[in-house]
């Protein structure tokens, strides 16, 4: 009996890895058609709509939908990479603005402090210049990962046309492909999975909605060039959870440093974004998206690092709808229900401390004592 769990053990522990592996090696492949995938969710009911009111077959159906999600992904990547490319070409002006902001903020607190420095030797200890350019540099490799997102654009209308199309011919490959599952079974769980991924989305772009008007007015308040694209653009960067917003304030946060006469503009852009993130973690997106998709907060950070290890910014995109949709196979098989219990979100129950509960036990043990 023991070897034979070992066996097991060491089986499942095989195919972990092997996954991993394959999941890694074949990033060029999945990403583009899990992308795929979570666009057809999106623009689904537009075609359903096409189908039903209008009366239209489903090739021209798809086609349409595909076509109107296109162009608005299209612009939307266009307008960011546009303003992102002037931002880093004019990489020189705001080094040069912040390399003379960093010198007099040192020349002040060595005046402050009754510190006297060579200038030359500032100079060669610290080139604030260079690591701001280092930094930039590190900018534009970022921007460049966002770059493979456009090269998939080319496979991810061709994927998502099939999807799309062939949508009940999946279907009945799932009926083949379990057949000892009932095919009311699998309908149940590919409902479910559609309506996780559908709130997701649904919801996340009602968030970014809500989130990017209170960045722009946050920064037109502070007086930050640009205020509604930097708004917005952090707004956008919620795709990844946690990293996204502090990712999205950086930018706005350096040319208040540049543009500025005070350092206390950029300290007031990055103080914004954390209190608006904070009220999007804790109430907007509980109330937005609700339970519609239920992830606790330590799984999705776990998944974000996973994803990203694996598929990079890619990764971190689709790392909270996959393991949603890992959450709905898991409580629905009998074998890794604990693991959907693990991702889900916990109950209050575990989470109230039990200090309360066992004092007033004691205090019921004592009374009775006496």
């Amino acid at each position: 009996m023991n070897t034979h769990l070992k066996s097991n053990k060491l089986s499942s522990l095989i195919t972990l890895i092997a996954t991993v592996f394959i999941l890694f090696i074949l990033k060029s492949l999945i990403v583009p058609l899990v992308l795929a995938i979570i666009f057809a969710i999106m623009i689904f009911p537009i075609q359903k709509k096409l189908e039903k009111k209008m009366k239209c077959n489903r090739l021209l159906a798809t086609i349409i939908s595909i076509i109107i999600i296109f162009v608005i992904t299209t612009i939307l990547l266009f307008v960011i990479g546009t303003q992102l490319y002037f931002f880093v070409d004019n990489s020189e002006v705001y080094i040069s603005k912040l390399d003379d902001l960093y010198t007099r903020t040192i020349l002040f607190f060595e005046d402050i402090m009754g510190v006297k420095r060579n200038a030359s030797l500032l100079n060669d200890e610290i080139n604030f210049g260079a690591l701001i350019k280092g930094n930039f540099d590190k900018l534009s490799s970022f921007i460049a990962g966002w770059g493979t997102l456009m090269t998939d654009l080319v496979l991810i209308p061709i994927y998502m046309f099939f999807f799309l199309y062939y949508r009940r011919f999946f279907r009945n490959f799932s009926y083949k492909l379990f057949k000892n599952e009932t095919k009311s079974f699998l309908n149940s769980i590919i409902s479910k999975i559609y309506n996780v991924q559908r709130n997701y989305l649904l919801g996340l772009i009602k968030v970014i909605l809500i989130v990017g008007t209170l960045n722009s007015i946050g920064l037109l308040i502070l007086g930050i060039n640009n205020a509604i694209f930097f708004g917005f653009f952090g707004a956008f960067l919620i795709i990844i959870p946690y990293v996204g917003v502090f990712i999205g304030s950086i930018l706005p946060a350096v040319v208040a440093l540049a543009t500025k006469d005070s350092y206390w503009y950029a300290v007031g852009v990055i103080s914004m974004f954390a209190a608006i993130q904070f009220i999007e973690g804790y109430f907007i997106t509980p109330k937005v998206i609700g339970a519609g998709v239920s992830v606790n907060a330590f799984i999705a950070i776990v998944s974000l690092i996973v994803f990203a290890m694996l598929w990079g910014v890619s990764g971190m995109v689709v790392a909270l709808p996959i393991t949603a949709t890992l959450k709905v196979l898991f409580d629905n098989s009998k074998d890794h229900k604990a693991l959907g219990f693990l991702i889900g979100e916990p109950e209050d129950k575990f989470l109230k401390s039990t200090a309360r509960a066992r004092l007033k036990k004691w205090k019921l043990i004592r009374s009775k004592n006496k």
